[in-house]
């Protein structure tokens, strides 16, 4: 696509569905899939809750970016594993930091890792 503007490239779009199921979760659903939503105020340990599923998005996103990148660039790698730590101010509530670990089983030369870092980090729609 290089110089095309933006009025000329295809767009994409994305619908989600979201429904109250009661005071301690949520439910989201999109094409055949769904997911349970953390919405209780004093939290749950079986469904994300909104920060977690920032950071799963973040995660996807990178994995995506890997899928799509792999064969580009003819990368070999047996796996890949992301660890996301974000930091979450209360007051007002807002992310103030994410980090990330990215480990990339590869007996690939350390240059041509950071290609396949260098695309992640460029070209992630949620990532950027």
């Amino acid at each position: 696509m290089g110089n095309q503007c933006l009025e000329e490239r295809e767009l994409l779009e994305y619908r989600i569905h979201a429904r109250r199921i009661d005071a301690h979760g949520g439910e989201a659903s999109t094409k055949q899939a769904s997911i349970t939503l953390d919405t209780d105020v004093k939290g749950r340990s079986d469904a994300f809750n909104p920060a977690e599923l920032f950071l799963a998005s973040i995660a996807a996103c990178m994995l995506k970016g890997i899928e799509r990148a792999v064969p580009m660039l003819k990368f070999n790698l047996s796996g890949v594993e992301i660890k996301l730590h974000g930091i979450r101010q209360d007051s007002p509530p807002k992310m103030i930091s994410v980090d990330y670990e990215l480990i990339v089983d590869t007996d690939e030369e350390e240059r041509r890792l950071e290609l396949l870092h260098t695309n992640v980090r460029k070209y992630g729609t949620i990532f950027n």
